[in-house]
């Protein structure tokens, strides 16, 4: 059942999330359409990858010791900043690519805080049996806002210009601000300070869950080798010649699949039986990043974008659910902070690893190496962890 507090969460989540993938949309095809080089547009991931990885540990620890909702509202509002310096440097046509690398560092530096304590925040909205359905809520929502951040960024790009893209982004963070004043949420009676030793002690938790350290490290080498968002750009402007209008929607394809496969899971029983289920997932992924690479039609190549993502999605949410169910809310900071970590540094090492392949072989060749990669990894992690196969939640 949705109560208010959880209305008001995934509220503030979908905007957040719309805002977050507007950007990287944005930045993505700013950079493409400053350098017309792949190199240059994958050094975004880079750029991102330092401080979003090397601070993640330090904002889940925060996420531990702190008000949840006053951590994510002051990294946003701190992010807010940032992005109206870059739609100011873009307006007056002072920007360049170095600026952007510096000020998509400073807002990767301020989501290393937001996302642990937003993750950690779902457990205290919630009780905790509800908290199964409402992972997979929060999942659909952030599936709905990941496929209508490109499509706005898109039209707004074609329409006016990536200046009025970056002003979207603050008005999407200020409204998710303003929600989580009103989301009323169940507070510890105690608390970790931040420290080292707390920072150490959400390490050993993961460490000493295989499990979970295998499903966060599967998905990893999955999206780092299989990710082609920092390919997009060449994808529409030079191999299927669509613009930047079919731009937003094939970044939005990936987020559009994963959100239909979110409402199929919301429709069916919990799944149990996770480890088989994720392997077959992450197959499932490669298989269809391969195809896109090979393909030149832009429907088609929006159709396997999208099954890109619904076998993604599945990923996801076994993951999430493991984390939370498996994790007391004293360490779930911390222990999300870990999960942050393997999704930034995937997430950002694979726009890294695409621009580098294609400078060296082509976006599309670059793409069907990256898939086949995944394939590999996958049936061979399959083969030598029969833990992970066994494994069900």
């Amino acid at each position: 059942m949705m109560t208010r507090p959880l209305g008001l969460y995934l509220a503030s989540r979908f905007c957040a999330g719309t805002a977050m993938s507007l950007l990287r949309a944005s930045l993505l095809w700013h950079l493409w359409a400053l350098t017309k080089s792949e190199a240059m547009t994958g050094l975004l991931g880079l750029a991102m990858v330092i401080p979003g990885a090397g601070l993640a540990l330090v904002g889940g620890a925060v996420a531990d010791a702190r008000d949840r909702r006053r951590v994510i509202q002051t990294a946003q509002t701190i992010a807010s900043a940032v992005s109206l310096t870059l739609c100011v440097t873009t307006m007056t046509g002072v920007v360049a690519p170095g600026v952007i690398y510096g000020l998509a560092a400073a807002l990767a530096a301020c989501a290393a805080f937001e996302n642990p304590s937003r993750a950690a925040l779902l457990a205290q909205v919630v009780e905790r049996d509800a908290l199964p359905r409402a992972v997979t809520w929060g999942s659909t929502v952030q599936a709905l806002a990941f496929a209508t951040g490109p499509v706005v960024a898109g039209a707004v790009i074609a329409h006016a210009d990536v200046a009025t893209a970056y002003a979207c982004h603050v008005g999407l963070l200020l409204t998710s601000i303003g929600l989580l004043f009103f989301v009323d949420i169940v507070v510890p009676a105690t608390r970790r300070a931040a420290s080292w030793a707390a920072v150490v002690e959400g390490l050993r938790f993961v460490r000493d869950n295989p499990i979970l350290l295998s499903c966060m490290a599967l998905d990893l080498v999955a999206v780092v080798l299989g990710g082609a968002s920092a390919l997009l750009p060449v994808f529409a402007d030079s191999v299927l010649d669509v613009g930047a209008s079919g731009y937003g929607m094939l970044a939005a394809a990936l987020d559009v699949g994963a959100l239909a496969m979110s409402i199929v899971l919301l429709r069916l029983p919990p799944l149990r039986r996770a480890g088989a289920l994720l392997l077959g997932a992450v197959v499932a992924y490669g298989a269809c990043t391969i195809a896109f690479g090979l393909w030149r039609s832009f429907p088609l190549s929006l159709l396997l974008y999208g099954l890109c993502g619904a076998a993604d999605q599945v990923s996801v949410v076994l993951r999430q659910s493991a984390v939370q169910l498996s994790t007391p809310d004293e360490l779930r900071g911390r222990v999300s902070a870990v999960n942050m970590i393997f999704i930034v540094s995937s997430n950002q090492l694979s726009v890294l690893e695409s621009g580098v392949v294609a400078a060296l072989i082509g976006a599309p060749a670059a793409v069907v190496v990256g898939g086949t990669g995944v394939v590999i990894v996958a049936t061979v992690v399959a083969i030598t962890v029969p833990a992970l196969r066994r494994f069900r939640l």
